[in-house]
């Protein structure tokens, strides 16, 4: 059929991201590579490399948003939990490098905002995931302009602390 984009859904739905891996390498390949591939639902930073390295060009899920109304922030050491104590007293950013609005303030401060229930601490790290989503795809899209894909996913899941899946 002539669609102009295809659609995967029905993963990230309870199986072992093997599965959902091992589904990707079936599928993938098997749609037309001049239109739109896109998959549904799934968001795990890892998850996402992996299904660029089979050939998905768009996502969409709540993780980022989600996670980050839940205090939790993605970054390129993995997930960072800003509930934890060990925030309480910390006056470096979430991320050094990264643009956003919640990364010009410190990690005590966006836990106070979750401790304290001020709507601003989700609203800040949903907008920090989202810009550390855009960050980490453009950075895999330069990464393949460059022909250096598999160093840039290798080197992400080292950071995370990752086993390659």
């Amino acid at each position: 059929m002539d669609f102009h984009g295809y659609a995967i859904g029905g993963l990230s739905v309870g199986e072992e991201p093997a599965d959902m891996y091992r589904i990707l390498r079936t599928t993938a390949p098997r749609l037309p590579s001049d239109r739109p591939r896109y998959l549904m639902g799934v968001g795990r930073p890892q998850d996402l490399l992996e299904a660029v390295r089979q050939g998905i060009d768009l996502f969409d899920c709540v993780m980022p948003t989600r996670n980050g109304r839940n205090a939790m922030a993605f970054t390129d050491r993995g997930p960072l939990r800003l509930r934890n104590l060990q925030h309480e007293r910390d006056a470096g950013p979430i991320e050094p490098d990264c643009p956003c609005p919640a990364c010009r303030r410190s990690r005590g401060y966006l836990r106070h905002l979750f401790m304290a229930g001020e709507m601003l601490g989700p609203i800040l790290l949903s907008i920090h995931n989202l810009t550390y989503y855009q960050r980490l795809l453009a950075g895999a899209r330069a990464a393949i302009e460059a022909d250096r894909f598999e160093e840039f996913r290798l080197g992400k899941l080292r950071g995370w602390g990752v086993e390659e899946g």
